[in-house]
């Protein structure tokens, strides 16, 4: 309790406490737009609950996560070599998780562009509620590591990692929503959204692989190609109004 209490009046501690929210939320994006994108699919009445589930899911990941934070902080070590590069069991997560990322990415965007009669038929079906949850857990245990190992690297002290990450998934939960139903009244911004998972697919392999790609980079890009849309959307209604 002494010690919550001097964290507690740390100004040091708080400049951390929001460093580390703000990168959390920031993180959380990429799990947020997944999670939009494949519960769309679902039956309507199994959409809000499905996000629910998937975003408690993180919540709890991640909390479970940093109760075995020192033995998240050794997954770091190499165990093994391969073309002089040490991999870890984080870099073979990494890569498990980017693979999956483009593999779904990929097959979305197959079904978007130029579905055969069959994959109609499927699509109309709908995704099943129990495929769709093993799918966002997957990824959220890969959001989740590489979450913790950066909150790890920010500060020592558990209880400043346990409130940002408490916060940040809160914001998750009040954007899913709003995110979901964007994303579904505009199809453009779907293959947009792929496009970004394809992107932060291919990160994570190269992370794996020990090229760091500054996620400023890669943040920027998602920016800069929302604002041409946003702009694309506006022209569109603007012709549409005239």
């Amino acid at each position: 309790m002494d010690g919550l209490l001097m964290l507690a009046v740390d100004p040091a501690a708080w400049v951390a406490l929001v460093t580390l929210i703000v990168m959390e939320v920031v993180l959380g994006i990429d799990n947020l737009i997944f999670i939009s994108i494949l519960t769309n699919r679902l039956p309507a009445a199994q959409q809000v609950p499905a996000r629910r589930l998937g975003i408690g899911l993180a919540l709890i990941l991640r909390l479970g996560l940093l109760s075995i934070i020192a033995w998240i902080v050794q997954l770091t070590t190499p165990v093994f070599v391969l073309f002089d590069h040490g991999f870890s069991w984080r870099d073979l997560i990494l890569m498990a998780g980017g693979l999956f990322l483009v593999w779904k990415a990929t097959t979305e965007i197959h079904h978007n562009v130029d579905p055969t009669p069959e994959e109609k038929k499927s699509t109309s079906k709908g995704l099943g509620f129990g495929a769709a949850i093993i799918q966002i857990l997957l990824l959220d245990l890969v959001f989740s590591l590489d979450s913790i190992i950066t909150a790890v690297g920010m500060t020592p002290h558990v209880p400043i990692m346990v409130v940002a990450v408490i916060v940040a998934v809160s914001a998750m939960l009040l954007a899913a929503t709003p995110l979901s139903n964007f994303i579904a009244r505009n199809p453009t911004i779907v293959m947009l959204a792929l496009g970004f998972l394809l992107m932060i697919g291919m990160t994570l392999i190269a992370e794996a692989f020990g090229v760091h790609v500054p996620k400023g980079y890669m943040y920027a890009a998602m920016a800069f190609s929302a604002l041409v849309e946003g702009l694309n959307m506006l022209a569109r209604r603007a012709r549409a109004g005239r």
